[in-house]
């Protein structure tokens, strides 16, 4: 299958995640971030759990905050 194929099939759902305002690199993160989630849910200190991820994941602490703010946010009203 070819990569126009797949953009194609999928047109409708990319357009409304782009409008969203969705990044669709972000999609590696979601583990990650549900990690965060339980490990913060579990009583661990913010800034602990961070260090831990970006070891683990191998991306930098600075990342991590920027998704944690990203995936927290509202999507765009206008595109739901």
């Amino acid at each position: 299958m070819k990569v126009i194929e797949i953009i194609n099939f999928n047109r409708e759902l990319l357009k409304k995640l782009q409008e969203a305002g969705v990044r669709l690199e972000d999609v590696q993160y979601v583990e990650l971030y549900s990690e965060y989630m339980y490990r913060t849910s579990q009583g661990e200190k913010v800034s602990y759990v961070v260090a831990v991820l970006s070891e683990k994941y191998s991306v930098s602490e600075r990342t991590i905050y920027a998704l944690i703010k990203r995936f927290r946010s509202d999507c765009k009203t206008f595109a739901v």
